[in-house]
């Protein structure tokens, strides 16, 4: 009776981990490892870990116990045989890679499928998956395609007071031919610097003289005027 507890305990206790681990995951991918031996699993594993995975045996009615009714229910259709959970906790084509790379090498090693942001995802999907370059690799090629648009803009403001000159060089040459005489540059700055002097009142040219008021005479007039009085009275 105490065994039996205890290994109804111990069910309990995987179902919930299994629950822990599999909602914790971004990703969950269900291999086949019949045939491999313990030193390989060994070594799939520490690759699994270094891509971010975490590779996992349960028994396949407690995994089912886990999902069921749930989310990730539909990882169910992959619980045959011999299988394992491989619990992803960063970059789902980074662990897909290394399952890939490990089943060339060991062919007993079988991709059966996935679950991803509640999709379910094929042993096809997860090779396309395989194919994409890492993730930071991904956000490089993508601030590149950003930077290259403003990069342009750039290059196209610096161009504008390039593409003026060229403009007003055309316009001047078709004028030209056309058989327009155009001044040159220094005739039309000597012109527009002796406009202004031309139009200038000339400093030199004395004030005109100011003219007496009507009805006044001038002071020598009236001197005379009265000497000849005083001559005719004597």
């Amino acid at each position: 009776m105490a065994t039996q507890n205890a290994q109804m305990a111990h069910k309990v206790e995987v179902v919930a981990e299994v629950k822990t681990r599999i909602e914790a995951a971004s990703a969950s991918i269900v291999s086949e490892y019949r045939g491999l031996s313990v030193a390989e699993m060994a070594e799939l594993r520490n690759a699994l870990t270094a891509a971010g995975g975490d590779y996992r045996i349960f028994k396949n009615t407690l995994v089912r116990r886990a999902i069921d009714g749930g989310e990730y229910q539909p990882l169910s259709e992959y619980l045959n045989g011999p299988s394992a959970l491989t619990f992803v906790q960063g970059d789902i084509s980074a662990v897909a890679k290394a399952l890939r790379d490990f089943s060339r090498t060991n062919p007993h090693l079988v991709i059966k499928g996935g679950l991803a942001d509640g999709s379910l995802l094929t042993s096809s999907d997860l090779a396309a998956l395989a194919e994409l370059p890492p993730r930071e690799v991904l956000l490089a090629r993508l601030a590149g395609a950003l930077a290259a648009p403003m990069q342009q803009m750039a290059g196209l403001l610096q161009a504008l007071p390039r593409n003026l000159a060229y403009g007003i060089s055309a316009l001047i040459e078709q004028r030209e031919a056309g058989g327009e005489t155009l001044p040159a540059p220094e005739a039309a700055e000597a012109s527009v610097a002796e406009a202004p002097a031309a139009e200038a009142p000339s400093a030199e040219a004395p004030a005109p003289a100011e003219e007496a008021p009507a009805g006044e005479q001038p002071v020598e007039a009236v001197a005379e005027a009265a000497g000849s009085a005083e001559e005719a009275t004597e």
